[in-house]
This record gives C-alpha cells, structure tokens and sequence, in this order.
C-alpha cells in the first residue's frame, strides 16, 4: 500500500513540473494557450484523492477476507450465496476485487516519482532517504503480517520498493516498457499453466490436493474463529512461511511492474500538466474502459467462481484474465481523476484527507476486522451476511473520512505516517499544526 508524499511543496508553478523528453515544449504550448500546469499543492492533492479512492475499494475487497479463510483470497463470485448477498459478492468480485490494489501499487510508483524529482530539485541525496523508508515499510508489514492479519501487502511493496530504487534513473519510456513486461510476464506464465492444463493427461487437482486445501482451510478457522491471540498468531505466522516465498515469486515482481508505470505516468509529465497531455490522458480512459471490461468480461465468461471450483484450466485463465483486466481499468480511473480535478472538480478530493492517512487507516481497517470477526474480538465469523458486511465497510470508512480530515486541521500526519516518517528521517519530525 503507497504511503503519503513526504512533506509539503514549495515554489513556482514552473519549478514543480517533472520535466521529460517532451514535456517541457508542450508546457510552453499550454501556457501560451492560457492553460497552466497543475499547482503542485493541487498535484499531491489528487494523488491522495486517488488513494483515498483506492483505500476506499481496498477495505471493501478485503472486507469478506476477515470473514473466511484467506485460503479463499482468490477470486470468484461465491455461488453458494443467494439474494442481496450473491449480489454483493458479484458487484465486489466485477467492480473492485483487484482493481484497487492494483490502483494503489500505481500510485506508489507515481508518489515515489515525484518524491524523487523534489530531492533531485532540492540537491537532497535520494538514497539513505528512500531506503530507509523502504525498510521502515518492510517493518510495518512484518508487524502488520505477523501480529494484526495475515492478508498483508505492505511486506511485498517494501521488497518491490528495492527494485523500484535501482531502477530510479531509467527513462520514460524505459520504465513504462519494463513494468508492462514484467506485469504481463507473471500474467502469462500463469496463462501457460491454464494452457498446460488444457492438455489432455496433464495431472489435474488430485483428491489429496483437495484434502490439504480443506485441511488448511480448517486450521484457519479453528484458530481464526474460535482460538485466542495466541493462536491467531501462531497461524499468521504459520501462513507467512507457507505462502510468502511462492507468493513473493509472483506478486514482487508483478507490483514492480505497476511501481513503474505508475512511475512513468509522472515523469511522462501527464500528473504535473494535464492540459498538455489531455489527449494521452482521454486516450487511457478511451482504452482502459472498454479493454478492461472486455477483459474482465472474459474472465467471467470462463469462469465466474475460480476460487470455488477445483484448479484447473478455466479457473486459472479466468483468475488471470481477472487480474490482467484490472490494469487498463486503474490507468484510467487515474487519467479521469486528474482531468476531472484539474477540471475544477472538488468531490474527489473529500476522499484526500482519508489518502493522506493510507497507511494509518488501512492499518486500523485490519484492527477493525480482526477484533469484530476474530474469536479474541467480538467473534462474528460467520454471522454476518456478506451485504451487511459491504454495508458496515462502507459505514466505517465514511467514518475515517470524518476523523480523517478532523485530525489533519491539528496534526501535519496520520500516526503511523509520522512514525514512518520519524524512521525516514532519523528524527521525530513536528506533528502538531501550530496556529499562529
């Protein structure tokens, strides 16, 4: 999950643009037309609507997580469901389900962006910062993982966040060139494994794969919804080491990829001058929607309930094909944001308050799910229906909206941005606004 753009902006409109191979003609064009680059206030700015937007679809994917076991965290409409309850988990699985992880690693790369072009400009060495940062994250995951819930991302952004480093200098078009390939390369290795399934006499699911499946499946449950803290950890932990080194192999460099493209939409100039680059900004959205959907049509089509069926060809393709879809469809909810709030447009930015607190309030989502459906917390595994469930995640996040903002009129960061922070640094930066 992208943590906030460090620190506040300064200086002219000219000065804050990321300047690229083209940006800087098209700039003067812009300006000429009476058209101006983005302040950079307005630019952080919708980074953090974005994020907040993208938090927002996070908490509501991973709410059902809490729920059931995180052997289920694939993908799939739950056919076992009827009524509003199937419905919500169509909407979730169609709408949200990796769309918005997949927003947010975008997002990372486009903060770590415009993070590194202000040290450039501010003669500021990049290095120590950012790295530490890096395992400032890496720390938060591992006491996320291993102590709140399992069904952590923040450890495989932190080892995704090395690679993003030693490729910081890598030109525009090299970086979008490389995260497309990587994305696409773990995609369709996974597209060959649906592919060697189809063949005839290739080994399918046996009856013993099936047997540990459940077998995992009910240790989550006996530890999750009915064992104390103790062993609620000593599961998370247990799933850490079972699942890290296969997940890690698929999904670092899978996020890497999206760390670079997201890179590559700022220093390609399009977050600091929309006007400029209106016409690759509508082209996004002109392309992301309709392939997108189609893609994710697709998927459906094969497959609308991957995770529930026995693994095979079209339960692979069509999980893979789910998340392929996901990609065109975050480029251009970006694209849109951009052009809607340099358009003038100020509701995205109600979500901006949530955005800049990321960290600190998906971490309380994690708090606020495992305490309600965990046997050391309330204990509702099982008891709430799934619509309730999207109904009480929708209620909880108006509500970090509402704390959000409330506590950004007196502190300068969320609480754990600032210990974040503090790590970065190497010293406790002011938190309180002073009013004068």
């Amino acid at each position: 999950m992208a943590g906030p753009v460090a620190g506040n902006s300064a200086g002219k409109r000219r000065s804050a643009t990321v300047p690229t191979d083209d940006s800087e003609s098209m700039s003067a064009s812009a300006a000429a037309s009476g058209l101006a680059p983005i302040p950079v206030h307005e630019r952080l700015l919708a980074l953090d609507a974005l994020r907040g937007l993208a938090l927002l679809g996070i908490f509501l994917s991973n709410a059902e997580m809490f729920n059931r076991p995180l052997a289920d965290i694939s993908d799939g409409i739950d056919a076992h469901l009827r009524g509003l309850d199937h419905a919500a988990s169509a909407l979730v699985y169609v709408l949200i389900r990796s769309k918005f992880w997949t927003l947010f690693s975008l997002l990372f790369g486009m903060s770590f962006a415009v993070m590194f072009e202000r040290s450039r400009q501010a003669g500021r060495d990049f290095r120590p910062l950012y790295l530490r940062r890096s395992v400032g994250l890496l720390i938060i995951g591992l006491i996320h993982a291993w102590l709140i819930w399992a069904g952590d991302i923040l450890v495989t952004y932190a080892l995704a966040a090395f690679g993003l480093f030693a490729m910081r200098s890598l030109s525009p078009g090299a970086l979008w060139r490389i995260g497309l390939s990587l994305y696409l390369s773990v995609l369709g290795f996974f597209l060959m494994i649906a592919a060697l399934l189809a063949i005839p006499g290739v080994a399918q699911s046996t009856p013993a794969d099936a047997a540990a499946d459940r077998a995992a499946r009910a240790a989550e449950i006996a530890a999750y919804a009915h064992g104390d803290y103790a062993q609620a950890t000593a599961q998370r932990l247990a799933f850490f080491a079972d699942g890290a080194m296969s997940g890690w192999f698929s999904m670092v460099p899978m996020v890497l990829g999206l760390f670079l493209i997201g890179a590559w939409f700022v220093r390609s100039g399009a977050l600091a001058d929309p006007a400029a680059h209106r016409r690759r900004l509508r082209a996004l959205i002109g392309f992301g929607v309709p392939a997108g959907a189609a893609i994710t049509g697709l998927s459906l089509f094969i497959d609308s309930s991957p995770a529930f069926t026995p693994v095979s060809a079209a339960s692979v393709a069509a999980s893979t094909l789910h998340m392929l879809g996901a990609l065109p469809l975050a480029m251009a909810l970006i694209a849109w944001v951009v052009l809607v709030v340099h358009g003038g447009a100020r509701w995205p930015l109600r979500f901006a308050p949530a955005g800049r607190m990321a960290l600190s309030n998906y971490l309380a989502q994690s708090l606020i799910g495992t305490l309600a459906f965990y046997g050391y917390g309330f204990g509702l595994w099982g008891r709430v229906p799934l619509a309730a469930l999207i109904a009480a995640a929708f209620a909880v996040f108006a509500l970090q909206m509402l704390l959000s903002a409330l506590w950004l009129r007196h502190y300068r960061f969320g609480p754990v941005e600032w210990l974040w922070r503090a790590f970065t640094y190497w010293r406790l930066p002011p938190m309180r606004i002073r009013v004068s």
